[in-house]
């Protein structure tokens, strides 16, 4: 854990129940003219969320860049409906959990919540790649995921 995780925990959320669970706040540079939040600000929202999973798991992605010769997430591939809408000043909370795991890939099932009322959900696959091709995401990291370290 950094020492900005060690000094702020909250932050980074937590896990529960095998999700990771982020709260965000909306501010007003997240919306639209019509005081709603803007659809491309959902999915900042959602990348925090998949950061900050991985944070939870103990492996920071600039270390994991660093330690593993360059490897890197992309997004390969996202499914997203809309289905309601958050406005400034709401608290929201981002929850992505592992879908499903492959060699090179793995896709996480994300909602963004307000309350018990889902607004936004997606499936979101990403890729691990070194150097811009396909790798194998690490054994210790593929096991954090899943619950089985």
């Amino acid at each position: 854990m950094n020492e900005a995780t060690a000094s702020w925990p909250h932050l980074s959320g937590a896990m529960r129940d095998g999700a990771h669970v982020l709260p965000v706040r909306v501010y007003y540079e997240d919306t639209d003219f019509s005081a709603r939040v803007y659809h491309a600000s959902y999915l900042r929202f959602l990348e925090r969320g998949r950061t900050e999973l991985l944070r939870a798991v103990e492996v920071a992605q600039s270390d994991l860049h660093a330690e593993t010769g360059g490897l890197a997430f992309v997004v390969r591939k996202m499914t997203i409906d809309f289905l309601g809408a958050a406005v400034m000043d709401d608290v929201l909370t981002v929850v992505t959990r592992p879908k499903e795991m492959r060699g090179a890939s793995m896709t996480l099932a994300q909602e963004v919540r307000r309350g018990n009322d889902v607004l936004v959900t997606a499936d979101v696959m990403v890729a691990a790649v070194r150097d811009g091709r396909a790798v194998r995401i690490p054994d210790n990291l593929r096991a954090a995921l899943t619950g089985e370290a």
